[in-house]
């Protein structure tokens, strides 16, 4: 159900965002009795005409609520990375690659999270849990991208080709066929045709977002969910909220703000990185003081690199299939994946600039400009191609070795990076740029990054994680091994943020694993 302007104002749980982590708290929470609200910023994407067909259709692509730009995919910009996520009922799931890897064993014993619990046996029942609910599958075809990974894994030693689950209902392509996974519970599906538009929203009822099962599953146990509305406020009521809380939002869209006052006995933040942290620095300095001095530390990008190779061939087509449709571990600790966009929808060759590296923004423009003058036929022929999603393969790239910032709020209220323990994520990652020259063989093409990049040596990540990390006190992390929030009861953090260390691939599984543990050990209502 939707909330009318009616709604009633008391609740068990309000749940601040409908992410992976919302999602499974607002299902888990509802079975056992509790009275949930799920608050959601952004909009409803109901029919098939709500998602973009392209990504150059920006107001129904892109979130970018007061330039008019009310869609799914979001781009943060920070000093020290480009962040890129999900908006809408069902959060980052509208506009993942559907990919749901297992992390390697690296991830369970490193970063913050180190020693808090045997992570790894913790774990695996829940990993169980969260692949059946999301509907995790084997990719049964295999696209050319995929042959291209093929051929990357036997030119490269001790590295190893493999294909993911995924969260995707292939039955028989553009047939519908009544709820395949919940007995009868779930909605009618319609099987993949493989059109490659997994990240613009699916427009053919394919894609297992979470509207299509935690949600959906926890509005038929009663929870509600309250789209176009943002927290901006959470004030306790008794001492560190013994008594519960008061929330107060507003309507994200229209000039005239309308604020409302919602009273619940718990709170779980699900909001991911760049909407959990941000307001939590902003609660610390107001009605939430006593949350740890950690918040907005341990920020974490999964170390990635993001790199497009675009093929000089008009005759080879890169767009069929699903977004992500293999995966190739290089060693432990690195793995690369081929994404892709659906034809027409190359919005992205406008953010594009050669692959050049270097420590200072004059030596990179001077390796730019002299790639121009050496190779200008090279970059013409791949700025120019007729369609730049039909001939590119993005290569997503991925380490589990740490390196972290930390997210700071400024006196001015501005929300910024800065550098945290260690290094901080690199733009110019010299093993995804060797990776990518292959690649560029492989395919006849050249390898292309984002113009960020390039000129102002930022990188892009697309699972940014971390800044409410665990830890062993309120000293040393926001939350405890359980995800309660130190300091104050009945309150859990239950997203992205949560992630205390780098998977070292695509997070979505981990962190509906983790919400599904933390939700186990919620008593049922008495």
């Amino acid at each position: 159900m939707e909330q009318s302007e009616n709604m009633e104002t008391f609740y068990d749980y309000i749940i601040i965002g409908s992410g992976f982590g919302g999602s499974v708290s607002a299902l888990r929470l509802s079975e056992k009795g509790y009275k949930v609200l799920v608050v959601e910023q952004g909009k409803w994407f109901k029919k098939p005409e709500d998602f973009p067909k392209s990504n150059w259709n920006l107001p129904k692509w892109l979130w970018m609520p007061r330039a008019g730009m009310k869609g799914i995919f979001r781009m943060t910009f920070f000093r020290h990375v480009v962040a890129l996520s999900g908006v809408g009922v069902g959060g980052g799931s509208l506009v993942y690659a559907n990919t749901l890897p297992v992390p390697q064993k690296p991830f369970y014993t490193s970063g913050n999270w180190k020693g808090l619990a045997d992570w790894e046996k913790e774990l695996e029942p829940f990993y169980r849990i969260a692949s059946k609910m999301l509907g995790a599958t084997s990719h049964p075809y295999r696209s050319l991208s995929d042959q291209v990974m093929e051929k990357l894994s036997e030119n490269t030693v001790g590295s190893k080709f493999d294909i993911p689950k995924v969260s995707v209902y292939f039955g028989r392509p553009n047939v519908k066929t009544e709820d395949p996974y919940f007995d009868g519970n779930g909605p009618n599906r319609t099987g993949c045709n493989q059109c490659g538009g997994c990240m613009l929203g699916c427009r053919y009822n394919a894609k297992n977002t979470l509207d299509k099962n935690y949600l959906h599953l926890a509005q038929r146990h009663g929870a509600g969910i309250l789209a176009e509305q943002k927290v901006i406020d959470v004030i306790p009521i008794g001492e560190n909220g013994c008594n519960g809380y008061d929330v107060i939002i507003q309507n994200t869209f229209g000039w005239v703000k309308k604020k409302r006052r919602l009273r619940t006995k718990g709170v779980i933040f699900s909001g991911g990185v760049v909407g959990t942290v941000p307001l939590l620095l902003q609660l610390k300095s107001g009605h939430l003081s006593n949350l740890s001095g950690r918040i907005g530390h341990g920020i974490r990008t999964n170390s990635e690199s993001l790199i497009g190779v675009t093929t000089y061939d008009r005759n080879k087509d890169f767009s069929k299939g699903i977004a992500i449709g293999s995966i190739v571990q290089v060693d432990e600790n690195t793995h690369i994946e081929p994404v892709k966009y659906a034809e027409g929808s190359g919005i992205f060759r406008l953010l594009m600039a050669p692959m050049v590296d270097g420590k200072y923004f004059f030596v990179r423009i001077f390796k730019i400009l002299k790639e121009f003058i050496l190779h200008p036929w090279d970059y013409l022929r791949v700025i120019f191609t007729d369609d730049w999603s039909k001939r590119t393969i993005i290569l997503l790239y991925m380490e589990s070795i740490d390196s972290t910032i930390k997210m700071i709020k400024r006196k001015s209220g501005f929300i910024n990076t800065a550098k945290d323990a260690g290094n901080p994520p690199a733009a110019f990652n010299p093993k995804a740029q060797h990776l990518a020259r292959k690649v560029e063989k492989i395919i006849n093409g050249k390898a292309m990054v984002l113009n960020t990049e390039a000129v102002l040596g930022i990188p892009a990540t697309a699972h940014i994680l971390g800044g409410a990390c665990m830890g062993a006190d309120i000293h040393s992390g926001v939350i405890d091994k359980n995800n309660n929030v130190f300091g104050y009861d009945n309150m859990l953090v239950l997203d992205g943020s949560m992630i205390s260390a780098n998977p070292g691939v695509n997070p979505s599984l981990s962190i509906t694993a983790i919400a599904e543990r933390a939700m186990s050990l919620i008593p049922s209502r008495v």
